[in-house]
């Protein structure tokens, strides 16, 4: 899944565009996602859109937020005892 679709509404600029791909390509790596239409992929283009779209023009920055969150849903998840759960695509 490319993150293009979350890119569309026009409100990126070129720089902001080319940091929000390289975000999504190290999370992508970071959280070992699979290359198909995975719930956490579409999740993880969302976030990585939603920060760049806030302004925030650094991947490894974008990276590390989204990678941090994913990674605290799933944990809580996994613990039975979820407080916070992810956004819905």
């Amino acid at each position: 899944m490319p993150i293009t679709p979350f890119l569309n509404d026009g409100k990126f600029t070129p720089e902001l565009t080319r940091a929000a791909k390289v975000a999504f390509a190290m999370t992508r790596v970071a959280l070992r996602l699979p290359d198909n239409d995975h719930p956490i992929i579409a999740l993880a283009a969302k976030r990585v859109a939603e920060l760049a779209k806030a302004g925030e023009g650094d991947p490894d920055r974008i990276c590390e937020q989204v990678v941090s969150e994913i990674r605290s849903w799933h944990f809580q998840q996994g613990s039975g005892g979820a407080t916070k759960r992810p956004p819905t695509v």
